[in-house]
């Protein structure tokens, strides 16, 4: 091992890399950061509404006796998921929504008898069950359609603040539960130390407090209220009513075991750890004899069983409310996002504790190093397997990966994993060249590491300690032996130094300082235990990076349902008579001009009509445009071109309450596009309406 004394400036430059390193990725994170946060609020919605009944925009001449919602995916309810408004504003629904068939799809509220004639506006707003919330309105007409002085919502946002701040709440308790599993597997299975307790302890209080934080954001976040309903507990309980409300609920009481797991880790086990070696560090057979181990090695057993079931309690409440809760093959999902779960916070936790430790230059040994490794192989294997198994499940299909915001970031994840992957084989190749030289250096006599030397130091250390106060020496105090150091306590007797506590405290604050900076200078010293200390630092800070890209995706749509929407948007009505749609390629001519319009025509016969236009991107999204017209016209009678009013209804959405065709034939639709002032097409295609 080089010299303790070896020249500065390597170790000055090893600091500046590190400082380097940790500034590139503080701007990263808050890089990433503002991306969640942006995120949080622009999200699209994780179910959409497909059908209704009466249909939005049709024209019933009965009264209907209760209104129907059809979603793509399952969604939950409350007391007020929907409204139904007469013409004037007055409320004419039960107020008692819920699922009809037993499909958690499909929501239905009664309406009161004898409603009046008009057009009636139906508000509703719901949670999907992976937690998201949405929200829309649609109309229908009893008899004829009417003004309406109703005026709602058509799918609008979260608000900004509570959408920022619960994007935010959710990255924190991500990170708190890796912060919390990875220390304490590492306190368990590699070595512990004061600066891992603080990192578990911190996991705790951060995943405790960002918890509880969100419950109380998570009313306001679905309801689409202001930061100030924060303080409205009224509605607490309704949240945790909710799937997404009772698991973190869940979580705040298996955070309740999970702190008597650490104060029994970092508490009996710890000291009755340090005790079996000490002793046999020590050699003494009395003491190590006096040690219960059969007990230690049950408390271990108690402590690794407990501990893992607490863990996958922790990630299970992420697991049964999120993104692996819905969609294809969920009781297959939850396990393996519970996997994927705890070996990120076995990597990422391990990797923090493991750098924190290197930086503070506290005896990490070389079989806690080559421990570590190996969990953190065995997690990267998890992570990869379970990572591919939900990359196919969320997204589906090539397309969907680079034609969709979620198949976006997941390139990215994926990225990022690559470039941790290779820092990790780095760090692999570092920990080797530390064993390599443990084996060449193991008849040598530079000082023992790992858990031995540091009990022989507690052991040099307790013997000092029984000393008188005044002859205690520093362990690094170099030549000066124990009479010299009663020499110096009886000189400063002799001058009063010793009777100043002013003075005793500055000397104790001296050779700490004195202490500290030896430690530095030892540990900079070694070459290997530096690039593995850079090396790990550099794996936490893309780790930290790739945490705040996962936690933006468990806010994203997955690509497999966002490509199925539009195709569900334009699906016919199973509750009527099937529509007939046809599909209008176009191109305006600049960059995101080029999409696709579906017409809808319901029922497609004579009389009256209901129209509908989806305008769609090349990736199959809802896009809007500055203008979309449309004209019918019967060539074979001479009839038309009719104009055809269309109201913009959502993003990607025109419609008109009533088209009346007055014969049937082969009517020819016209339809124009304007994407900008001067981009402009006009495309036509013919439709069958049958006689």
């Amino acid at each position: 091992m080089p010299s303790l004394t070896s020249p500065a400036p390597a170790g000055t430059a090893r600091s500046v890399t590190a400082r380097r390193l940790t500034a590139v990725g503080a701007a990263l994170l808050a890089a990433l950061l503002c991306a969640l946060t942006v995120g949080a609020n622009t999200a699209s919605a994780h179910a959409t509404l497909t059908s209704t009944d009466p249909r939005d925009g049709s024209v019933v001449q009965t009264a209907p006796t209760q209104i129907t919602l059809n979603f793509s995916e399952g969604v939950l309810l409350s007391d007020d998921s929907m409204r139904v408004l007469d013409p004037k504003g007055k409320r004419v629904d039960s107020g008692t929504p819920g699922h009809v068939g037993g499909k958690t799809s499909t929501a239905a509220v009664r309406l009161h008898s004898g409603l009046p004639d008009g057009t009636f506006t139906v508000a509703w707003k719901v949670v999907s069950e992976d937690s998201h919330p949405i929200n829309g309105a649609v109309t229908f007409s009893i008899g004829a359609p009417s003004k309406t002085s109703v005026t709602v919502s058509q799918g609008g946002e979260s608000d900004s603040t509570v959408g920022t701040l619960y994007g935010i709440g959710r990255y924190v308790a991500y990170g708190g539960f890796a912060a919390l599993v990875g220390a304490s597997v590492f306190a368990g299975v590699c070595r512990s130390s004061r600066s891992v307790r603080k990192i578990a302890v911190g996991g705790w209080v951060t995943l405790f407090a960002a918890t509880l934080v969100l419950l109380l954001l998570r009313g306001p976040y679905t309801d689409g209220e202001g930061i100030g309903a924060v303080l409205d507990l009224g509605g607490l309980g309704d949240v945790l009513s909710t799937k997404p409300g009772a698991a973190m609920l869940s979580r705040l009481l298996l955070l309740g075991a999970a702190a008597v797991f650490l104060a029994v880790l970092f508490g009996t086990y710890t000291r009755r750890t340090e005790e079996a070696e000490a002793a046999e560090a020590a050699d003494d057979d009395e003491e190590y004899a006096g040690i219960d181990h059969g007990r230690r090695q049950d408390l271990a057993f108690g402590l690794g069983f407990g501990g893992t079931v607490v863990a996958i309690g922790l990630a299970a409440t992420w697991a049964m409310a999120e993104h692996a809760s819905v969609g294809i093959q969920k009781e297959l999902a939850m396990p393996v996002d519970v996997l994927h779960l705890l070996a990120v916070g076995v990597w990422l936790g391990g990797l923090v504790s493991l750098a924190v430790a290197l930086r503070a230059g506290e005896p990490v040994g070389r079989t806690a190093v080559r421990r570590f490794s190996r969990l953190a192989f065995a997690s990267v294997v998890v992570l990869v397997l379970t990572g591919l198994y939900q990359s196919w499940r969320q997204v589906g299909s090539w397309k969907a990966l680079t034609g969709t915001e979620y198949g976006k970031w997941l390139l990215l994840k994926v990225g990022l994993m690559a470039v941790l992957v290779g820092l990790a084989a780095v760090s692999r190749r570092w920990t080797g060249r530390l064993l390599d030289a443990a084996e060449d250096g193991a008849g040598e006599s530079a000082p023992a590491e790992g858990p031995k030397a540091g009990t022989k130091i507690k052991a040099k250390t307790k013997v000092a300690a029984a000393a008188p106060a005044g002859r205690t020496v520093s362990a690094r105090s170099g030549g000066k032996g124990e009479d010299a150091a009663e020499d110096d306590a009886g000189s400063d007797s002799g001058s009063g130094v010793a009777a100043d506590p002013v003075r005793s405290a500055q000397l104790a604050r001296q050779r700490a300082a004195v202490d500290r900076t030896a430690a530095l200078r030892e540990r900079d010293a070694d070459p290997v235990r530096g690039g593995l200390r850079r090396s790990v630092l550099a794996e936490t800070v893309v780790a930290v990076v790739l945490l705040a890209v996962a936690t933006v995706l468990s806010g994203t749509q997955p690509g497999r349902a966002e490509t199925a929407q539009p195709a569900a948007a334009a699906a016919p009505d199973p509750l009527g008579v099937d529509p007939v749609s046809v599909e209008i390629p176009y191109d305006t001519g600049n960059k995101s001009g080029r999409g696709k319009a579906v017409v809808m025509l319901d029922p497609a016969l004579p009389g009256d009509n209901s129209l509908h236009v989806f305008l769609l991107d090349r990736a199959d999204r809802p896009v809007d445009a500055e203008e979309v017209k449309l004209s019918l016209t019967l060539k074979e009678k001479a009839i038309g071109p009719l104009r055809v009013p269309l109201r913009h209804l959502s993003t990607g959405h025109w419609s008109t309450e009533s088209v009346r065709l007055p014969l049937g034939g082969a009517w020819q639709i016209s339809l124009t596009v304007r994407t900008s002032d001067i981009d402009q097409v006009t495309e036509t295609k013919t439709v069958k309406i049958a006689q």
